[in-house]
């Protein structure tokens, strides 16, 4: 497992995005925009059950995740490393994220299943620290 500084997991605490990649069933690269989030060992971000992200992680469990400060995008960090999912705390923790991102709690989609992933870093790369 990779260590991250304080200084870059406080870029992934921040109100800064992030692009996440997973690996599609065609071997395609599949890119998304995502708040993102550090619980002290794994890069963290919330999705939904029935979307892309999920089923190609299941799939493929290896993802790679890019965040840049949003004030300085030439300062950004990139996390390489095996996915896991789970449901448990899915809903505090999008409530969380809306209240950083947003300052409001989350709008959810009727019927929608909250997700959590957790990212344990295998790799990291790191610009203007």
């Amino acid at each position: 497992m990779a260590g991250l500084t304080d200084e870059q997991a406080s870029l992934l605490k921040g109100k800064n995005f992030a692009v996440v990649g997973t690996v599609g069933e065609d071997g395609i690269p599949q890119l998304t925009i995502n708040w993102i989030d550090w619980d002290g060992e794994r890069v963290v971000f919330n999705t939904a059950e029935g979307r892309v992200k999920p089923a190609n992680i299941r799939r493929n469990p290896v993802v790679s995740v890019c965040v840049y400060n949003h004030e300085n995008p030439y300062q950004y960090l990139t996390v390489i490393g095996p996915a896991e999912i789970s449901d448990e705390g899915a809903e505090e923790h999008i409530n969380e994220l809306s209240h950083r991102y947003y300052g409001r709690d989350y709008h959810y989609v009727e019927g929608e299943k909250r997700l959590i992933v957790r990212i344990t870093p295998d790799r990291v790369f790191a610009r203007g620290f």
